[in-house]
């Protein structure tokens, strides 16, 4: 498994997996078939509705807590009271003493004390890194700007078809790890039969699937694929084991389309 190191030195892996619309009834089973695969990262939120059966199959796995990386998200936070009651709620759902990352979801409610209540928990050793999720150049910038402890990710909308290179370059000036929620775009616009990750892929012996993840991976973007199918998540894990070359870089870099392909953030 290769891992990004966040600003605080924690190592984060590159490659998760996702939970995003994984109903509560399946997701202790895929999280197991997603450990079992060889996944140490698992991404969830407590809108999705399944913090709980993440934690389950986590302890029941019977893998170390200290070799797993459990993010999971805000919902519904309004300033700085309500969102240390909120993280302990997850805490609670989750079944374990600390949380690997936590994210503010979106952008919505008093931002700066949630965001403060959030690095009131990092100092109590609640969480091990704190971040925030669709937040663009001129909200992360305002975040930056009143914060004492830099977000050490920003998990945004980013595939082939929206690259977020403005975004990404004023990460890495500040010191925030990109992470990429949709890496295969939601199979929306063709990603799967597109020519230039056809081509690409054929080169390598691989599926578009694993050339449009690699091509984020090896920017140092960590990417979350969601798959509910073992044969799928066997997939997207064995897309790390190759790299691609400078060339084939640079043409799926002229896939940018420069808008979100869902009509938001």
């Amino acid at each position: 498994m290769d891992y990004v190191t966040l600003n605080n030195g924690v190592e984060m892996p590159v490659l998760g997996y996702g939970t995003y619309q994984t109903p509560s009834r399946i997701t202790e089973r895929c999280v197991a078939d997603a450990l079992r695969v060889g996944y140490r990262s698992i991404d969830t939120a407590q809108c999705y509705g399944n913090e709980q059966e993440v934690g389950l199959a986590c302890r029941k796995s019977g893998i170390p807590r200290e070799e797993l990386f459990i993010t999971t998200k805000l919902w519904a936070c309004h300033g700085y009271q309500d969102t240390l009651r909120s993280i302990d709620g997850s805490l609670k759902k989750i079944g374990m003493d600390y949380i690997d990352l936590l994210l503010i979801h979106e952008p919505t409610g008093n931002v700066h004390e949630i965001y403060r209540a959030m690095e009131t928990a990092y100092q109590d050793g609640k969480l091990r890194a704190i971040g925030i999720s669709n937040f663009l150049e001129e909200r992360y910038l305002d975040l930056v700007n009143h914060c004492k402890v830099i977000p050490a990710v920003n998990q945004v909308e980013t595939h082939v078809f929206r690259q977020q290179k403005k975004l990404r370059e004023l990460e890495i000036q500040i010191g925030t790890k990109h992470e990429s929620w949709s890496p295969l775009a939601c199979s929306k616009n063709g990603i799967f039969t597109n020519p230039a990750l056809l081509k690409i892929a054929e080169n390598h012996g691989k599926t578009t699937a694993q050339a449009a993840l690699r091509f984020l991976s090896q920017q140092g973007i960590v990417v979350i694929p969601k798959s509910t199918h073992i044969e799928r998540m066997k997939e997207n894990f064995e897309s790390l084991d190759f790299d691609l070359e400078a060339d084939e870089m640079r043409e799926l870099e002229q896939l940018e389309m420069g808008r979100s392909l869902f009509g938001w953030w």
